[in-house]
């Protein structure tokens, strides 16, 4: 199993343990709603009651402190009405909606206590109160407390999951950053090292020319090449971490330049074709871009086990001043559910290799040109389309008749 594999597996489990303790909060938290809602129900009904006995015992003062003692203690609003539905009285509501005009009868403020006896009669069934040879309906609703707690759990959940949501965008953005410093260490320090043997190389290969009188050797030849190579593969990796410098350059002239020195290092039963537009400009840097063209190519040669064609189509869209290149081999193609994998450090399918080719590609890419890099298109058994988009280094200007 990759890295990248393995970190999305973890993901996965971190995922599904986040939504398991978000269930086992939320079946908590109603079931404590629930024994409440009883609690609620039981003192409701005691509060029926005591309404119904208070008529009965005026003259006791002292029951009729105890009761109105319970009665104002009543932790849910209730609304009693006659059987014309007319509010007699209330409890636990907003005080500040009655008020008295001077001849000691209460005036309701109509709209704010007909929908709050609307949300009790949908929430709870009435209870009939009794007083003395009339019949009452007694209405309650939830309370504060117990509304609140019915929702607690979802936006306890939620502030958890926007805490999640800010860390992991944190982590993710410190792991970023130590991924940078790391790549550019390690470019840094291969260049170094790479920049002594080269040099002592291109010491021998003059030693040789002199001594053996070699100068138009053809193999001689392939070896200054390689050198050159290697100079030039050492200079992209001294080039991580720095801004690079950006040069017009004809597209279809960088990549057929690149195209001659790869294909005659590569299997001949690769054939390589590049078509498109070869007039088409972009801002490159060519050590680096080569780099880019290189990852693709050795990734399409891998993906060809026996016989098969590698073609680079470089396109122009006018429209939108961008150039298109598209890399297409006849390989063994790429899952649809892989498009945006193939692109993480870690990622390979071969048993050899790290899987940094197309992560450091893609960092070329949409880094150092400010251009895209995507699977366009793949389908198993019959090869694999690699777009690249840049942005064109001409501008055009709309024609007017």
């Amino acid at each position: 199993m990759n890295p990248y594999e393995k970190k999305r597996r973890w993901k996965f489990f971190l995922l599904i343990f986040a939504i398991l303790i978000g269930i086992a909060s939320v079946f908590y938290t109603d079931s404590f709603v629930k024994k409440m809602q009883r609690e609620e129900a039981n003192q409701f009904q005691l509060w029926v009651k005591i309404t119904e006995r208070s008529m009965l015992l005026l003259d006791n003062e002292n029951l009729n402190s105890i009761i109105e003692t319970v009665r104002q203690n009543t932790k849910m609003p209730v609304i009693l009405v006659n059987k014309d539905d007319v509010i007699i009285s209330t409890t636990g509501l907003d005080s500040t909606k009655t008020m008295y005009p001077g001849n000691d009868k209460l005036v309701y403020d109509s709209l704010y206590f007909v929908k709050q006896l609307k949300i009790m009669k949908a929430q709870h069934k009435p209870a009939t109160v009794k007083i003395f040879d009339d019949e009452f309906k007694a209405y309650y609703k939830d309370s504060f407390i117990l509304t609140q707690l019915r929702y607690f759990p979802y936006i306890q959940m939620g502030v958890i999951f926007l805490f999640l949501l800010t860390a992991y965008a944190a982590f993710s953005s410190a792991r970023k950053d130590e991924q940078d410093h790391v790549w550019v260490g390690l470019a840094k320090e291969t260049a170094h090292q790479l920049g002594t043997p080269i040099s002592s190389l291109m010491a021998w290969v003059e030693l040789m020319k002199s001594k053996f009188d070699a100068e138009d050797d053809p193999l001689i030849a392939e070896m200054e090449n390689d050198i050159k190579r290697l100079e030039i593969i050492t200079d992209r990796f001294s080039k991580i971490g720095s801004k690079p410098i950006l040069e017009d350059h004809v597209v279809y002239m960088v990549i057929s330049n690149f195209i001659d020195y790869f294909k005659v290092r590569t299997s001949d039963k690769v054939k390589f074709t590049i078509t498109g537009d070869e007039q088409v400009r972009a801002m490159l840097n060519v050590p680096l871009f080569d780099w880019v063209t290189e990852n693709l190519l050795k990734n399409a040669a891998n993906a060809i086990e026996n016989e098969g064609s590698i073609s680079i189509n470089i396109i122009e869209n006018l429209a939108k001043e961008q150039v298109f290149i598209d890399v297409t081999d006849s390989g063994k193609g790429i899952p649809r559910s892989k498009f945006d994998a193939v692109f993480q450090p870690g990622y390979t399918t071969r048993k050899r290799g790290w899987g940094l080719g197309l992560s450091l590609t893609k960092r070329i890419v949409e880094n150092y040109h400010s251009g895209e890099i995507f699977v366009k298109d793949s389908e198993l058994g019959k090869g694999t389309t690699f777009r690249i988009i840049l942005k064109s280094s001409l501008t055009y200007e709309p024609t007017t008749a």
